[in-house]
């Protein structure tokens, strides 16, 4: 599923409320960081990953590494912090309520 550019501007919109719920530290990006990360995007949908130092990875780079490793998408990359997106239709939503990453 590719996203259109109307779509991905309206979860930047989002995104720039959200603070960053994974932090990948020095090891990089590791097991634990996809675990937790695969988590948060199950209960949130759209999270936020704020990224340490990842030797030879630019941030883009990394973004695209931890994404295609959850099946999700880039929503964007601003310095270190990266924000990513993945549908959950098992997540219970009724009309009027709050997206699932309003916590």
């Amino acid at each position: 599923m590719t996203m259109s550019g109307k779509e991905r501007a309206e979860f930047r919109a989002h995104a720039n409320r959200l603070t960053a719920t994974v932090h990948a530290g020095q090891q990089g990006i590791t097991g634990a960081l996809l675990h937790s990360l695969d988590d948060a995007l199950r209960t949130r949908e759209l999270v936020k990953v704020a990224l340490g130092k990842q030797g030879d990875l630019s941030a883009k780079e990394a973004a695209g590494q931890m994404a295609a490793a959850v099946k999700a998408e880039v929503i964007q990359v601003i310095g270190k912090t990266v924000t990513l997106y993945r549908h959950n239709p098992k997540l219970e939503r009724k009309r009027g309520d709050a997206p699932p990453w309003v916590v």
